[in-house]
């Protein structure tokens, strides 16, 4: 048995006492809110993970969604690796899911690179894919993937260093959440964001990427397309990776969320820009984010109704 399935199995047990947790709930109003037709999968970005040493990704996220009657999986492809990578691992999982659920389709939510990687799927088989939904999605590259390549070339002794230090990162992420059987491979995973990467990537799946910086088409081949982002770097004085954020952020000189400008993240049907960072955008770091913005569950939860509404 697989790590994912062991996974699969667990969060499937966690649905099933969900669910029955909610029956018997006095909270009616909430019952079914989140509860779409088709299995929500929420797919983590580079460097990321589903759950480290008991601390989800998308943080509080799977968990809210759940309670509202949502089956939800939480996917694991490489930490770092290629979008075809990362989406080929990803297809397998769905497919796993779909034979286990008995549904036809599913509802992708990717953060990051897990934008591209979700967008992979739909591309290769739309007919397992109900939604896309791209959050801080890097979809038409990021500056700060550019830069680092530019500092590190193809075949430099700076690119075996950097690889080197990614590359033990990794491995630490790994080792705490379990995914100790993908392979990983920094460069690929940098390649595959950066702005040529991801020209190429678009050139041969162009699905919903808009041609300015506003919406694109939000129905293609049968699969809805929907996005959302961050604006801000800096957004809770306690929380240690706002300041690198910010840092990062002032390579852009436009509006970005400190790895991810607004424009690049734009998919399909935009639905907004949010007073958050790149980790804000799943709930990091543990909840601490700004208070006075939308908060991050909320956000996850309303769109979740907003599949629900459509049908998916």
């Amino acid at each position: 048995m697989t790590g994912f399935t062991r996974r699969l199995l667990r969060h499937l047990s966690f649905a099933v006492t969900a669910c029955a947790l909610m029956l018997g709930a006095t909270a009616h109003a909430q019952s079914g809110y989140t509860q779409t037709r088709y299995p929500i999968v929420l797919v983590h970005g580079l460097f990321g993970f589903d759950s480290a040493l008991g601390v989800d990704y998308f943080y509080g996220i799977p968990d809210a969604l759940r309670q509202g009657g949502a089956r939800v999986f939480v996917a694991q492809v490489s930490a770092a690796n290629s979008t075809e990578v990362r989406g080929e691992q990803l297809l397998a999982q769905v497919k796993t899911i779909l034979a286990v659920t008995g549904a036809s389709k599913v509802n992708l939510v990717g953060h990051s690179h897990g934008g591209p990687t979700t967008r992979y799927v739909a591309g290769v088989a739309p007919g397992l894919v109900a939604s896309v939904t791209s959050i801080g999605g890097v979809n038409r590259g990021s500056r700060v993937a550019d830069i680092l390549r530019g500092v590190a070339p193809a075949g430099s002794v700076s690119e075996t260093v950097a690889n080197g230090a990614a590359s033990a990162l990794v491995g630490l992420i790994n080792l705490v959440s379990g995914g100790s059987g993908l392979p990983q491979m920094p460069t690929a995973a940098l390649d595959s964001l950066t702005t040529a990467g991801l020209a190429d990537f678009n050139r041969r799946f162009p699905q919903a990427v808009p041609t300015g910086c506003g919406s694109g088409a939000e129905l293609v081949n049968g699969v809805r397309y929907y996005s959302w982002t961050g604006t801000q770097q800096l957004t809770n004085v306690l929380d240690v990776t706002d300041g690198p954020l910010a840092v990062m952020g002032l390579v852009f000189g436009e509006a970005n969320d400190g790895l991810v400008s607004a424009c690049s993240s734009r998919l399909g049907k935009h639905l907004g820009d949010y007073r958050q960072n790149h980790l804000d955008e799943v709930n990091q770091l543990v909840g601490l984010r700004d208070w006075f913005s939308a908060d991050p569950v909320t956000l996850y939860r309303q769109h979740a109704n907003r599949l629900k509404q459509v049908g998916l």
